[in-house]
This record gives structure tokens, sequence and C-alpha cells, in this order.
């Protein structure tokens, strides 16, 4: 075997710390995408929850339209919501814990 010469050393020293360099930057990088889709996944997750609940809150809300639209059903509905009353009927509202 030959002798290294400074200039090879100076050479793979350069082409070294340049390699060592590119990895590291890669590295940073690549760790910092990884936690923006870690966090993505995580809001995805939270925002199907939300909008699942937000489409049986709108099937309960057309249910509500539906049951509304039969005068009967609406009529008993403002009586309990609003305290009204029918002719000769008296409201009495009781406290909720006896409701219970």
């Amino acid at each position: 075997m030959g002798k290294i010469t400074k200039k090879a050393k100076r050479r793979f020293l350069i082409w070294s710390l340049l390699i060592v360099i590119i990895i590291s930057y890669l590295a940073v990088f690549s760790i910092h995408y990884w936690t923006q889709i870690l966090a993505n996944k995580k809001e995805k997750a939270k925002l199907e929850v939300e909008y699942n609940e937000l489409l049986r809150t709108e099937q309960d809300l057309k249910s509500q339209i539906t049951k509304l639209q039969n005068p009967d059903y609406a009529a008993e509905y403002a009586r309990e919501k609003f305290m009204l009353s029918k002719d000769g009927e008296v409201n009495i509202k009781l406290p909720d814990e006896l409701e219970k």
C-alpha cells in the first residue's frame, strides 16, 4: 500500500464533512415533517369526531323539523317548551330534582 498524501486526506475530510452535513440536514427536516404529519393526523381525527357529531345534530334537527310539521306534535311541543296551555288547563312547573 502506498502512502496517503495530505491532499487525499484533505479531500476525504471535505467529502466526509459534506456527507455529514447533508445527512444532518435531511434528518432535521425529516423529523420536522414527521412531527407535522403526526399533528395533522391528530387534528384530522379530532375534526372527524366533530364532523360526526355535527352529522348527528343535523339528523336530529331534520327529525325535529319532520315532527314539528305535525300540528299535534307542534302543539304538544309548544305547551312543554313555552309553558303554554289549552283553555281550562293549568301548568305546574316541578323542580328539576323531582322530575328525575
